[in-house]
């Protein structure tokens, strides 16, 4: 019989008093086996109090063959697993993801706004719009605002390209920059948390024994 292994990366469980192989995991195998794995036990929690928990993919192998000592188990995913566990669902308030978001937009433009003036100033761009503007024209304007205004909205528009995003849709399918971002942020971080917690359960064996 062959059974078939995918572990997540990271779980976050909340008001439950053990981790189960469905928590941590995707069985593929006949539905019978499935629902006799799914609801097995892999360890319990403190109820009581947040925390992290560390469940790699030989806990859970060794906890099938106990059921299924001849099945032929296959890991496809992870080979550890980080279960954040807190005692309640926690909800954030509105009022404080909205303060949240002001904050960081303002951040952002302010941040944004004084880098792109920054560049300009470096890259001496007023001087270059009257160069460009003099060898079009023929003559020199201390104000080139036929160069300054197409300039003002290509940038912008490039800016929304970039960031596949405009008045809270996206332009295409695609991830945007911070997404892909994101997603590799939150990678390194369960990346992190495991090798911490496996070398804490190292120590602990060594200081042990």
């Amino acid at each position: 019989m062959d059974i078939y292994l995918k572990l997540k990366k990271k779980i976050s469980l909340s008001g439950v008093s053990q981790i189960t192989i469905k928590d941590v995991a995707e069985v593929v195998a006949t539905s019978d086996v499935a629902e006799k794995l799914e609801p097995a036990r892999i360890m319990t929690v403190d109820t009581q109090n947040k925390g992290s928990y560390l469940v790699s993919v030989t806990d859970v192998v060794k906890l099938i063959k106990k059921t299924y000592p001849d099945a032929s188990v296959s890991s496809l995913g992870e080979t550890d697993a980080w279960v954040d566990y807190s005692p309640e669902p926690t909800f954030e308030k509105a009022w404080l993801r909205w303060a949240k978001i002001a904050f960081v937009s303002v951040v952002l433009f302010v941040g944004s706004a004084t880098a792109i003036m920054s560049f300009h100033n470096d890259a001496e761009i007023p001087k270059v719009f009257q160069g460009v503007f003099e060898m079009i024209f023929g003559y020199k304007e201390e104000n080139p605002t036929l160069i300054e205004v197409p300039y003002s909205i290509g940038l912008a528009l490039g800016i929304i390209v970039f960031f596949n995003h405009a008045m809270g849709r996206k332009i295409t399918d695609d991830p945007t920059p911070i997404e892909v971002q994101m997603s590799i942020y939150d990678g390194e971080v369960s990346d992190t948390v495991i090798n911490i917690m496996e070398r804490q359960q190292e120590e602990g064996k060594n200081g042990s024994s």
